[in-house]
């Protein structure tokens, strides 16, 4: 690549009259403008600007067309950095041409001899700095500028001289004394002049500038000329996003600009929207050669400095580029002046870093793989002798070479830092490199079982092999027990059951000498574990009921084990007192309790939901919902927020589960676990309920077919759920015998794993209605009997009035409308509100078909008024239906609440809030006093307030039409 910018400065073809250059029309148009009048003196500019800018071929434009006058003499030259000690250097190059190798013929003729001597290759030049020149060359500056006058005598005369700040201090000197004379001449001088406040001779170079009576400054190209130089060297027109990038990426630089675009044309890139983030890596391969050889003429240091800011990134100090480098202090401060004093680079109070970020990526290009390493390890040494921050220094220790036995030590500090602030991708990436290292069994085995940890919210899969890894190292017993606990969640998160078994009785075993209580908390998650399998669950059920709190009595493993027992209380129904002082003691921390998180606390949260302790439940897994978060567990975020969801299922708040129950499945989606792994499976099933009840039976159908969950299921006790809510929409569909099927199957499944408390799964009243429907009479009144049986041994008001309920649909008839009755009365005040609403409904369909319809409204009013504040739209509709059936014409789809209010009793309600008199609402709605008396007292009804003291508060968060 060239060293001088000007030669991929960019233009496009203006036909004959030469190029134009792209971005640069305003200047070149200043330009011609000046030259294009009458000469003087006076008329003389300097082209200013950065590197690469621009400015020789801004300078070889406007000189193209006086070059070719022969009215004109034009005398160039470029002042070279190598020959700026060298007197009257540029001079030379200036007007050597013109006098050959002959010192007598012209225009060395008429007392301009000595001129002709300094022109001349091997003559003798002045001695000493040039702002003390006398003598000789004191009467060398005279006769050039003689030699100027005689050459605009003949004809006019252009003097152009290139990058200025490279030029020898004799040669400004002549320069200066020629601006002052050139006044009446008919002389022009062009220079360009690039930054260069921190060159040897920059005083030299200062005092000339501000002779030249006009300055055109060149800046960054503009996202216009970006555009049209990319069209130009790529063929197509970008997209603005990927100019802007370029822009951006290299300041506008011409130089830099055409480079980058030159790579991105070899390697075949377009310019498109989605390259713009990858722009600095498309740096041709001789641009960063390029660079370095520019800052070389800047100072003997400049190079390596430079090279550490590149490789290092961000913006070092001086401090630490002395580290890296091995650099005096004093030589590093000089290269970084230098540096910034021409453009190079940008100081700051951080430090310093180069101006576009092509640059750094052009010179750390050019610098050895083992060069970029020991700088990172240099760097990471200084700054950790210096107490920087810990993740500044593992940044550095990323990309240090193998081999130093300090480090493992420092990457894994820096990712416990890394995770506790969020990041678990960089703390991940931290432990891989550590695991690089040589390292101690034990040491592997811990920084295995972290990144395991951490992975467990990105990659299962991986998660899994890293763990299998640590748990093999391991020989601490509390170590291995943690570990392994966390593989046996991630194997059962992946559905491999039988292995995530396997992993807790043979680790449990192998501590168990060592240390009891962690044998002991492995086998609780075992048991558990077992349990959830119909396969696995009879043989462990001996020792589960083995198994007492007093058996860890003040250990921690005392909180699970209450957990697993209050679940074997659950599931035998016996006592509700039991489970709920276990399930208490169990959830003392929480959910998900720092120290040992688990699913078999959720054992105890669902347990209290069976014994009726629905609200409790919810508390507990609202604390686990806002103490998880998806960042740091995407695991347990999802199973609290399901495990919530379900909760709200069954208090009737439809509207909260389906929204936790779809946040949920997207954090799990976002781990990498799709709908048909088991994980997803509750999160799913749950949200089909809720759709169920909702009317929205084609959604719920789909969820379904999406986790895979309509064909045969495996014995997980998860789809023992699963077929619970199947078995109510194919009910639903009117797939009375599928739905038959799924009911029946439940129960079998959860029979042979001990669980025959209805409190879990009403399978039996569910299968009992069915068979009703059948017409199977006495197969649904034995199931129903057997469950109400159960329920009552149990307790439990909602329980029993869900087995209340299905006995009364069965036997029907006044027998049948007194059990629905009772029914209606146990479940009034319990959370269960959708229970409630299908006993009202239920009740008031029997009482219209004996012949009571002033009572059958009042239920169906009240079971539309219930499933309409739960929107179990469904229900609604199928209680509105009979409610039409049995007289009534209902003008609104619930009785109860805003939502009742007739559109005239909303009219009226919102006057009478607003502080409107009786009288004056009738006035306002030319009705009688009278009916406005109806209508208040209808609304106090249904608003369920004494008067009007409560309006605007029940009111507040339902505006009326008008309102709205």
């Amino acid at each position: 690549m060239p060293t001088n910018p000007a030669e991929t400065a960019p233009h496009a073809e203006r036909g004959a009259g030469g190029p134009v250059l792209i971005g640069r029309e305003r200047e070149l148009s200043a330009l011609a403008r000046l030259l294009e009048g009458p000469w003087t003196g006076g008329d003389s500019a300097v082209i200013s600007g950065g590197w690469g800018c621009g400015k020789t071929a801004l300078l070889r434009a406007a000189l193209a067309d006086l070059r070719q006058d022969p009215g004109t003499c034009v005398v160039s030259a470029v002042a070279d950095p190598l020959e700026r000690d060298l007197p009257f250097g540029v001079v030379r190059r200036l007007f050597e041409h013109l006098g050959a190798d002959d010192s007598s013929g012209p225009p060395f003729r008429d007392r301009t001899p000595d001129a002709a001597r300094v022109l001349t290759p091997g003559a003798q030049r002045p001695d000493g700095p040039a702002s003390a020149v006398t003598g000789q060359g004191a009467e060398a500056l005279g006769d050039l500028y003689r030699l100027c006058v005689r050459l605009a005598g003949d004809r006019r005369l252009l003097i152009a001289v290139d990058d200025l700040q490279w030029a020898d201090p004799h040669s400004l000197l002549w320069l200066r004394y020629l601006l002052r004379r050139a006044d009446n001449l008919p002389l022009v001088v062009l220079a360009t002049l690039g930054p260069g406040a921190a060159h040897p001779h920059a005083a030299a170079v200062a005092a000339v500038e501000p002779l030249f009576p006009h300055r055109l400054t060149l800046d960054g190209l503009a996202d216009d000329a970006v555009e049209a130089l990319a069209t130009q060297v790529l063929g197509e027109a970008p997209e603005r996003p990927f100019t802007v990038a370029c822009r951006e990426a290299t300041g506008g630089n011409p130089l830099l600009l055409h480079a980058v675009l030159r790579g991105l044309r070899a390697s075949g890139q377009r310019p498109r929207t989605e390259l713009a983030d990858r722009i600095t890596g498309h740096v041709p391969a001789d641009l960063g050669s390029a660079v370095l050889t520019r800052m070389q003429e800047v100072d003997p240091h400049a190079v390596t400095t430079a090279q550490a800011v590149a490789v290092l990134g961000g913006a070092p100090g001086i401090d630490l580029i002395t580290g890296v480098t091995g650099l005096p202090e004093p030589a590093v401060a000089d290269a970084v002046h230098r540096l910034v004093g021409t453009g190079w680079m940008t100081g700051t109070e951080d430090g310093l870093s180069f101006v576009c970020g092509i640059l750094p990526a052009a010179v750390a290009a050019v610098v050895l793989p083992s060069r970029r390493r020991d700088l990172h390890l240099r760097a990471a040494r200084h700054l950790l002798a210096h107490e920087a921050p810990l993740l500044r220094v593992a940044a550095h220790l990323l990309l240090s070479p193998l081999g130093e036995p300090w480090v493992p030590e420092v990457l894994g500090r820096a990712a416990t830092l890394a995770a506790e602030q969020g990041d678990d991708a960089h703390a991940a990436a931290l432990l891989r490199r550590a695991l690089r290292e040589e390292l101690t069994a034990e040491l592997r085995a811990t920084l295995l079982a972290t990144l395991g940890e951490l992975e467990l919210t990105s990659s299962l899969p991986v998660a899994v092999r890293n763990l299998e890894r640590s748990l093999e190292l391991s020989t601490d017993p509390t170590q291995q027990t943690a570990i392994a606990r966390k593989l046996a969640g991630a194997l059962l998160a992946l559905d491999r059951h039988p292995d995530a078994l396997e992993t807790l009785r043979r680790t449990s075993e192998a501590v168990r000498r060592t240390d009891p209580d962690q044998a002991m908390r492995l086998e609780i998650d075992f048991i558990h574990t077992s349990l959830s399998e119909a396969t696995s669950a009879p043989a462990v059920v001996p020792r589960l009921m083995e198994l007492d709190v007093s058996d860890a009595a003040g250990s921690p493993v005392q909180r699970p084990l209450a957990a697993l027992l209050s679940l074997r209380a659950a599931m035998t129904g016996t006592s509700t007192r039991e489970v709920v002082a276990l399930a208490r003691l169990a959830l003392s921390q929480g959910m998900a309790p720092e120290d040992d998180e688990s699913v078999v606390y959720t054992g105890a949260v669902t347990s209290l939901g069976a014994a009726g302790e629905t609200e409790l439940a919810l508390a507990y897994a609202d604390a686990a919902v806002r103490a998880a978060h998806p960042g740091i567990s995407a695991f347990h975020y999802a199973h609290a927020l399901t495990t919530r969801a379900n909760i709200h299922c069954r208090l009737g708040r439809l509207a909260d589960c389906q929204a936790d129950a779809e946040a949920a499945l997207g954090a799990l989606d976002r781990i990498g676990v799709g709908p048909c792994n088991g994980l997803s499976t509750f999160a799913i099933t749950t949200l089909a309920e809720t759709l169920l009840r909702q009317g929205k039976l084609a959604d719920a159908e789909d969820l379904l077919v999406r986790g895979d969950l309509t064909g045969r299921l495996n014995g997980n006790w998860i789809n023992d759920y699963v077929l619970m809510v199947r078995g109510w929409l194919r009910c639903a569909q009117g797939r009375l015998e599928e739905g038959l099927a799924d009911f029946l199957l439940c129960g079998e499944r959860t029979c042979a794993r001990g669980m025959p408390n209805p409190g879990f799964f009403p399978w039996r009243s569910e299968a009992a209605l069915v068979y009703a429907a059948l017409r199977q009479g006495e197969a649904a009144r034995a199931l129903a009997e057997e469950e109400l049986r159960l329920a009552r041994i149990w307790g439990v008001p909602e329980v029993t009035g869900v087995a209340v309920r299905a006995l009364g649909v069965v036997v029907g008839g006044r027998k049948g409308l007194d059990l629905l009755g009772e029914a209606v009365r146990l479940l009034d005040g319990t959370p269960a509100r959708v229970r409630y609403a299908q006993a009202l409904a239920d009740c008031g369909v029997l009482a219209r078909k004996v012949g009571r319809l002033s009572e059958a409204r009042a239920h169906l009013r009240q079971a539309v008024s219930v499933a309409h504040e739960c929107t179990a739209t469904s229900l609604a509709d199928q209680a509105l239906a009979e409610l039409r059936a049995a007289g009534d014409r209902p003008r609104t789809r619930t009785f109860h609440g805003v939502g009742a209010l007739t559109p005239t009793e909303r009219r009226v309600a919102d006057l009478a809030g607003r502080g409107l008199t009786n009288r004056e609402i009738a006035q306002r709605l030319f009705v009688g006093l009278r009916t406005v008396e109806v209508h208040l007292t209808n609304v106090y009804g249904k608003l369920a307030i004494d008067g009007r003291a409560g309006l605007t508060r029940a009111l507040a968060n339902h505006p009326s039409d008008q309102e709205l």
